[in-house]
């Protein structure tokens, strides 16, 4: 674990299920502050802003702060003011992608938009997908936030943010671009906040398919955490499905943090 200046975190499935905390997650992220360990809690999440993301954190008892939030909203806000500063763009999408639009200074619009980008949108409905699909076909750039099929819920899963987005490729004919996990970009984005080398960047998750792919895709480091969707059940199932031998593997977060030297 040499050269490690900062770690990127997942959340759901990582430090906690739902509105319950993982056993260790608090004492996990107070042993690296204590540390001096740089970090960042990155999520798909498209919907919540990055103080929302920490208030839920916070009550659950792990100590958090907005600024320590990276979302699939806030990467892919960057990524088009990377590529177009100050462009027009057409939302689909909640708070947390609408806050990260404007923050990024891009101008958002109803009509004839240089960008579609969209993320979850529990007001999703048949015009909000002929809108998308026409601005598209006219040429639009289409960006979305997470392909994430289906979402946990206290109701059992709903579709997520990557349904809608298949709704919009097959009616547009357009494939967009993908920043969350798998992808690497929102990867790319959370190292450029800490200011260090993905190389020296080590990825914490339980999701070999989104979590450690992406790492993997953006050149860190990973640890595998067993406490979520990986289990030592179906780790080799997994491992044969990506292509992907994370770098560490830990039974659960007290692990990690003896893995880390914090314990």
């Amino acid at each position: 674990m040499d050269n490690i200046e900062g770690l990127l975190i997942d959340l759901d499935g990582t430090l906690y299920h739902g509105r319950h905390m993982i056993p260790g997650a608090n004492l996990l992220i107070a042993g690296l502050r204590e540390a001096g360990i740089p970090f960042l809690f990155v999520t798909n999440n498209s919907s919540r802003t990055p103080e929302s993301v920490a208030a839920h954190l916070r009550g659950m008892g792990i100590e958090a702060k907005g600024e320590e939030v990276c979302t699939s909203s806030l990467a892919a806000a960057r990524y088009i003011s990377g590529e177009s500063p100050g462009a027009t763009v057409a939302i689909l999408g909640e708070e947390g992608l609408h806050q990260a639009c404007a923050e990024a200074g891009l101008t958002i619009v109803t009509e004839s938009p240089q960008y579609v980008v969209q993320g979850i949108d529990r007001s999703f409905t048949y015009d909000s997908l002929a809108r998308a699909a026409r601005w598209i076909m006219d040429g639009a750039v289409s960006v979305l936030t997470n392909p994430d099929l289906m979402l946990p819920s206290d109701d059992g899963v709903m579709p997520g943010a990557g349904t809608i987005g298949a709704a919009i490729e097959a009616a547009s004919g357009v494939a967009p671009i993908v920043i969350g996990k798998p992808h690497s970009h929102l990867m790319t984005y959370a190292t450029s906040l800490l200011g260090i080398e993905p190389k020296n960047a080590i990825v914490v998750g339980d999701n070999m398919r989104t979590d450690i792919a992406a790492g993997a895709g953006a050149g860190c480091r990973t640890v595998l955490v067993l406490t979520g969707l990986t289990t030592e059940d179906n780790l080799e199932h997994y491992k044969s499905v990506t292509g992907i031998t994370p770098d560490y593997i830990c039974a659960d977060l007290t692990e990690l943090g003896t893995l880390l030297g914090l314990y």
